[in-house]
């Protein structure tokens, strides 16, 4: 695989911001303020009306951990369907089990619904399991193609450890993609390139915050959890993707 520079987005407006700035693809979810939920196959049809860039949805029904019931993943299996007839290319799923283990039934569910010539991220469940090798390892054997991590880190420039190891296997097997994710902006590429060497995918959401143009604020009236603000919008800057794209590009030739 070449390398890579994937933007997660949960509005039209922020689709428009990374594709201008130079994305490879999108990772289409909602809610990005509680880490990303299952998007809306709407909001995946408008951004199918305007581009046809590759597009992989988050499926995460709810916040929290990634041990589901019976019922999230038939919900998930059920929205992947109506996903991928709004135009999605793949999908970006995880699941583990209570002891920190790759939930291989759950998965194998999952990747049936994603259908036939869907592309497959395992996500960040990965930086909270047991052993990211040992997962990573499961995920290559079902069949994925990328994995998402930070190195099993709150930041991917604080995993730097994980993610060699990780990049090594990739090398060695001829395994998933490892997506490098968690706090990327243009200097982390840069930085991360320059001490592993074999880096060529990167995640970044690229978000600012907005302004809102409300002019009547009635404050003390959270809408959501408590510190969430309501006067301000996180949407991706087409500048700061358009950083983080040149600096892959100079770190990482084509080839």
């Amino acid at each position: 695989m070449d390398r890579l520079l994937e933007v997660c987005v949960d509005s039209l407006a922020s689709a428009r911001a990374a594709i201008a700035g130079g994305a490879d693809r999108l990772e289409l979810c909602s809610a990005l303020a509680v880490g990303g939920l299952t998007p809306y196959a709407a909001l995946l049809r408008q951004i199918r009306a305007e581009s046809g860039i590759a597009v992989r949805c988050l499926m995460r029904p709810r916040p929290g951990d990634f041990l589901y019931t019976h019922e999230e993943i038939g919900l998930l299996c059920d929205q992947m369907a109506d996903l991928r007839c709004a135009g999605a290319d793949g999908f970006v799923i995880g699941a583990l089990t209570p002891e920190g283990d790759l939930d291989l039934p759950v998965m194998l569910r999952l990747i049936e619904a994603a259908g036939d010539g869907a592309g497959l991220t395992l996500h960040r469940a990965i930086d909270v399991s047991r052993d990211p090798l040992a997962i990573y390892r499961a995920a290559a054997g079902l069949g994925i193609d990328t994995v998402l991590t930070s190195g099993a880190a709150a930041r991917c420039a604080d995993g730097r450890e994980v993610l060699s190891v990780l990049l090594a296997e990739r090398d060695r097997t001829d395994g998933p993609e490892v997506l490098i994710g968690a706090g990327v902006n243009a200097e982390v590429i840069t930085d991360l390139c320059s001490t592993l060497p074999r880096a060529r995918a990167f995640h970044m959401s690229g978000k600012v915050e907005k302004e809102s143009g409300m002019r009547f604020r009635r404050e003390g009236v959270p809408m959501g959890l408590p510190g969430l603000d309501e006067w301000h919008i996180a949407q991706t800057s087409a500048s700061a993707v358009g950083k983080a794209r040149a600096a892959l590009d100079a770190a990482c030739p084509r080839g």
